[in-house]
């Protein structure tokens, strides 16, 4: 008996193995079939089919299932079906989640419709992911000359200025401010002042997806990634210890300039005092 049921368990799985090679077999003929026809909607289907069942052809029909999705998007686009363009770039990325031409395409898509923040995070991957697509270099530049304001240039440009900021920072740290919060970190310049100041603890918040992934890549670069804890998020979001594990000694903030108000700093600064700072000796 034993023998006969493990013979049984054999035959059914050579079965199903051979049902899913059919089925697999048959979805890639229909799929072609349909983008001879340029049905391309069809088409994308029988993909997501072929690649569910059978992940192993997923470097065999790469290219063939970009070009699909691109055309099927360019569709949906024009249908103005925006949620179904984005559904399908979100399958698309769960099956090639590492692919810099379905990312570069996603963002390219998103700055059209105005996404701009979000679209500069997904040229930024694709660029990450292979430094050399020029195509996704150029639109990551394009789209971070929308979304990083001019001030930040003239202010890293500013020597009396950042010398100040620095000196302030490395007084505060040595009267004992071991554990610094930098609001609005931007380039992440301050946050970097007050780690070649000597403090213990520091932490960095950048509401800007452009500007935070360029905060790490320029705290990358300075060799600190693993001394500065960086938060895509609003200071007024911060929790403890959720975000970062306790209130902080020192509080430093570049965000004051003409936009004071607009930029609702005051209701940051407010926020930080009672709730993230600790509280004076």
């Amino acid at each position: 008996m034993p023998n006969s049921n493990a013979k049984l368990h054999s035959n059914h799985r050579s079965g199903r193995e051979a049902s899913r090679r059919e089925l697999v077999s048959r979805s890639l003929q229909s799929a072609q079939h349909c983008l001879e026809n340029q049905d391309f909607g069809t088409a994308y289907a029988h993909y997501l089919l072929v690649l569910n069942l059978a992940p192993e052809l997923k470097a065999t029909v790469k290219e063939t299932f970009q070009f699909t999705l691109f055309k099927w998007a360019e569709e949906l686009d024009s249908l103005a079906r925006v949620q179904d363009l984005f559904n399908c770039y979100e399958q698309a990325l769960e099956l090639y989640p590492n692919d810099e031409v379905i990312c570069n395409s996603m963002g390219e898509h998103l700055f059209r419709m105005g996404f701009r923040d979000e679209a500069a995070g997904y040229f930024h991957k694709a660029v990450k992911l292979n430094p050399d697509f020029a195509d996704a270099r150029e639109n990551f530049y394009r789209v971070a000359n929308w979304l990083v304001e001019r001030w930040h240039f003239i202010m890293l440009n500013d020597a009396k200025r950042n010398l100040t900021y620095l000196r302030a920072i490395e007084s505060a740290v040595r009267s004992g401010s071991r554990s610094v919060l930098d609001i609005g970190t931007g380039t992440g310049i301050l946050s970097m002042f007050a780690k070649k100041a000597g403090a213990s603890f520091v932490y960095a918040c950048e509401l800007s997806k452009t500007m935070y992934e360029l905060a790490r890549d320029v705290v990358a670069a300075n060799n600190m990634e693993r001394e500065i804890k960086l938060l895509h998020l609003k200071s007024l979001d911060i929790e403890i210890p959720k975000d970062i594990p306790e209130r902080v000694s020192l509080v430093v903030t570049e965000t004051v300039d003409a936009g004071l108000f607009g930029e609702g700093i005051v209701e940051s600064l407010i926020h930080a005092w009672e709730h993230l700072l600790l509280p004076p000796k």
